[in-house]
Formats: structure tokens, sequence, C-alpha cells
């Protein structure tokens, strides 16, 4: 039986921000049942149209690792209670169709959503904003479980690194909960 690929997709460009390491600690938790990608999207110019045709080489080669994935993990920080700008730059050119005769690569793909933050709100708003957004680009949402972790810096271990304690059981949970969702799709 082939293994699904899951592409994630971190709202963060930064190596070590809390999203990309809760991507790995999923990584991690996913193991041998999945193929699992951390997408590196640092290249993708900011959206424009007037080049968006032949589309820059970056976008190409970001809409192809996206076709070939089953699954597509959004690991989201929280900015002013919104999603981050170069997510949604990302999903700009995401959403916009491939040539005149191919559709947008996110139609119909399975999505799941987490996000870490140091503050209280775990990056529920900006899930919502981000919920609402790539249900209207027509993707296959699993809106529940899904992962908020609040107060980051309470789950560090002593080196300054995530180590989930009370919020591991909710990524395993979704984890799970995700590889089937993809699996019945």
């Amino acid at each position: 039986m082939k293994k699904a690929k899951i592409l994630a997709i971190v709202g963060s460009l930064r190596k070590d921000s809390f999203n990309h390491q809760l991507a790995k600690l999923v990584e991690a938790e996913v193991g041998e049942r999945a193929d699992f990608e951390i997408l590196d999207y640092q290249d993708v110019p900011f959206y424009n149209q007037d080049v968006e045709f032949p589309a820059p080489e970056a976008v190409s080669r970001v809409r192809e690792l996206v076709k070939e994935a089953d699954g597509i993990w959004f690991f989201s920080p929280e900015y002013n209670h919104y999603f981050s700008g170069v997510l949604k730059n990302l999903l700009d050119w995401l959403s916009r169709p491939v040539g005149k005769n191919e559709a947008p690569v996110l139609i119909g793909k399975p999505a799941a959503v987490s996000g870490i933050t140091p503050g209280m709100s775990g990056t529920l708003v900006a899930q919502d904003h981000l919920v609402s957004l790539i249900s209207y680009l027509n993707m296959k949402v699993m809106n529940f479980p899904r992962l908020s972790v609040p107060n980051a810096m309470d789950q560090l271990d002593s080196n300054g690194k995530l180590k989930l304690t009370n919020s591991y059981q909710f990524l395993k949970a979704q984890t799970d909960a995700f590889l089937d969702f993809i699996k019945n799709k």
C-alpha cells in the first residue's frame, strides 16, 4: 500500500520558530506511516500578476510539491490576530490557475491546521482566519481536531527547544485523525 505524502507549510520563515518545531514534532509522530516534508518557500516572490505567467521557478517548484501531496498540514503562528503575511502570499500564488487548462493546485486537497504561540490564544484566531480562506479555496479542511498550543514558553526543554508536555496528547490525536482523513478522502 502506498504511503500518503503530507506537505507541511509553516507560516513562519524563521528556522527554529515554534511552529517549525511543532511541525518537526508532528513529523516524528507521523514516523513511517506517511512521507512528511516541510515546505521551504523562502524564495517565493511577492505575488504580482505582471509575472504570473509563466510563473517564477520558485512558484512552479512549490506548486509541483503541492500537486504531489495527498494532504497539506498548515502550522500557523498568530501575528496581530491573523496568520502571517508570508503564508498569505504563498496562498495567493497557490490559489491562482497554473495555466489556461490547469486549475489551482489547492482545490480538493485535504488540509489540517495547527499552531503554537507564546501567548494565551494558541493561534485560535489566526486558525479561524486561515480555515476561512482555505475553505474558500476549496480545500477539504479537517475542522476537528485542530491543535492550538498556548504558552509555548511553558513547553520548552532545558535547551529552549519545544517539548510538548500536556499538549502532546492533542498533537497525537490530530496526527492520527489527519492520517485517517487523508486515507478516506
